[in-house]
């Protein structure tokens, strides 16, 4: 049984930063891709960040240039870093990863990201 486990989330001020992280219970390396995704009440689920087995990520429109994403193979962890925060990045942010033999996708639980204005 797969586990992503995220922390890091609360509430912040507009302009702030905060750093979500997400503990993985396998190595990351076995997963195609690891990242973020983020959904509000009555919206679906957004890419925010991804992060691929050979290093490459891939961002949302919304987030480019202020969010960045990293990994920590040692630790299998996932961490992202939001930096000036804007209202509309209020959500419930989730941990994801993919593999593809099998097919599979893996969810955490999600943490809340409030930012006010």
């Amino acid at each position: 049984q797969v586990q992503l486990v995220e922390s890091g989330g609360g509430l912040v001020q507009a302009g702030g930063s905060l750093r979500l992280s997400c503990t993985v219970s396998r190595s990351i390396f076995s997963f195609d891709a690891v990242g973020w995704y983020r959904q509000v009440p009555g919206k679906q689920r957004e890419l925010v960040a991804t992060i691929g087995w050979g290093s490459e990520t891939n961002y949302g429109d919304s987030v480019l240039g202020r969010f960045t994403i990293t990994r920590d193979g040692a630790k299998n962890m996932v961490h992202l870093q939001m930096n000036s925060l804007k209202p509309e990045d209020t959500a419930v942010y989730y941990c994801h990863g993919r593999t593809s033999y099998p097919v599979n996708d893996f969810w955490g639980q999600g943490t809340q990201v409030t930012v006010s204005s």
